[in-house]
């Protein structure tokens, strides 16, 4: 079959990827978008979206669980079926992408279903239902996003484990649940689970939320502990049975643990062999791919998402998909910063941090001091009473006055965050940002407190 000539192609149609191949058909350039699983990616079918409708909904449980300490009376009996036919029916059309293909291709793209590889420079060729198919472009988008990266545990294959996709997936609760790995999805789903009856266990090397500052971890944990959830810290899972019914964890200490099901939540990967970019003479064995600051990976060859190692985050995809749709159309000159990256783990209460951790900040040669105040003291959280636990923690670079990083945990921990990501992002003094005045009585009045605590220890 001979070559098709276009404008662009890319491949991998996650939110970046739909985004930049969007704007370029927009733009009127002749588009090809490859995707062999879902239009979307991830974050709509199996992560982000549905993910958080399963937190909302356990929220909701726990916040009726709450009503005897503050409004009188309630009983709750969880009920899984309307959680799972919302997500099937409102978040993913069954799993199904076609208005997204939709979208796209009324946008003025062409789509096509399969997986994209690149073939020579200047070509990408995909694998399709009915056969292959050749494309000679000027332009490569590459979008591959990640997999669950499932670790070679003894036993474990072959058995009926969880990654993030089958939970999302599920019709029931299981009455008990393992979950391997304490970073944000694996706490998100250990907490979700916990409010709908589930018997959690978590298994942890260090600590929860180990990317996050140490004090983030150490209040989840207490937070679970008061729920009835088990957190195994310092413990490897060594070995997987399973016996039909239930799974069961060797640890490397010789203890182990059981229960109905297993949720392997340790990370996620990426396979750029599958992307052929060896034919450009890169690393097809890396874990991530370089780019330059405008999503430059090769001549002529652009990536975005997962696959850059900037974080796993769709508002991330969508930043550099932005980014590099306007350098090959030429439309702007903005090129990427990363000083400000938000995160927030949805958890209850949520975790949100951006920037630098204090930790990362001292690796980093910076004069570092930090300051720290707790939710519950401010009035807000006062008020708030039962589940508010909380805290702001500050992390400045004394030489500049300016804050390189900041965790902002609480009831509303992630949009109490932006609030701080702004000075993150545009280097604030923080001179300034004492001169602020925070409405009363939000939970922003933390930040004001941890600003009092930081200018205190300048004397």
């Amino acid at each position: 079959m001979p070559a098709e000539v276009v404008d662009a192609v890319v491949v991998g149609m996650g939110p970046g990827g739909e985004d930049v191949a969007t704007r370029l058909a927009q733009a009127g350039l002749t588009v090809v978008g490859v995707e062999g699983r879902l239009v979307g990616g991830e974050c709509p079918y199996y992560a982000c979206i549905p993910t958080k409708m399963m937190v909302r909904a356990a929220g909701v449980l726990q916040e009726a669980r709450r009503v005897d300490e503050l409004a009188g009376s309630a009983t709750v009996t969880p009920d899984w079926a309307p959680v799972a036919a919302r997500i099937r029916d409102e978040a993913t059309d069954n799993w199904d992408d076609t208005v997204a293909v939709e979208r796209f291709e009324k946008a003025g793209g062409t789509f096509v279903r399969g997986w994209g590889r690149i073939s020579a420079p200047g070509e990408v060729t995909v694998a399709t239902e009915g056969g292959e198919r050749v494309f000679r472009t000027t332009r490569i988008v590459l979008n591959p996003g990640t997999a669950p990266a499932v670790p070679p545990l003894a036993g474990l294959e072959g058995t009926p484990y969880w990654t993030n996709r089958e939970a999302v997936t599920t019709t029931e609760v299981p009455r008990s649940l393992i979950v391997l790995g304490g970073g944000p999805v694996g706490a998100e789903f250990a907490q979700l689970f916990a409010r709908f009856g589930a018997d959690v266990t978590v298994i942890v090397p260090r600590r929860l939320l180990p990317q996050d500052e140490p004090e983030a971890g150490d209040l989840l944990a207490k937070v679970f502990a008061a729920e009835g959830i088990t957190v195994r810290t310092g413990a490897h899972a060594a070995s997987v049975a399973h016996d039909g019914s239930d799974f069961t964890v060797e640890l490397d200490n010789g203890q182990s643990v059981q229960a109905q099901q297993l949720l392997v939540a340790t990370g996620r990967r990426t396979d750029l062999s599958a992307l052929g970019i060896g034919v450009l003479g890169l690393d097809e064995t890396a874990k991530t791919l370089p780019v330059d600051e405008r999503m430059r990976a090769a001549d002529g060859v652009w990536a975005i998402g997962d696959v850059t190692g900037q974080g796993a985050f769709t508002h991330m995809s969508m930043y550099q998909a932005r980014i590099a749709a306007q350098d090959i159309l030429g439309s702007s000159d903005e090129t990427a910063q990363y000083r400000a990256v938000p995160r927030v783990t949805f958890t209850d209460p949520e975790v949100g941090a951006v920037g630098l951790t204090e930790e990362q900040a001292r690796a980093a040669g910076l004069t570092v001091r930090t300051a720290s105040t707790a939710v519950p003291t401010s009035v807000r959280g006062w008020i708030h009473k039962v589940g508010n636990e909380g805290l702001i923690k500050l992390v400045e670079d004394a030489d500049r006055g300016v804050l390189v990083g900041a965790t902002s945990i609480g009831p509303v921990g992630g949009e109490v965050l932006s609030a701080l990501a702004v000075a993150v992002h545009a280097e604030v003094p923080i001179a300034s940002l004492r001169e602020m005045i925070y409405a009363y009585p939000t939970f922003h009045r933390a930040i004001e407190a941890a600003f009092d605590v930081l200018a205190s220890d300048e004397r």
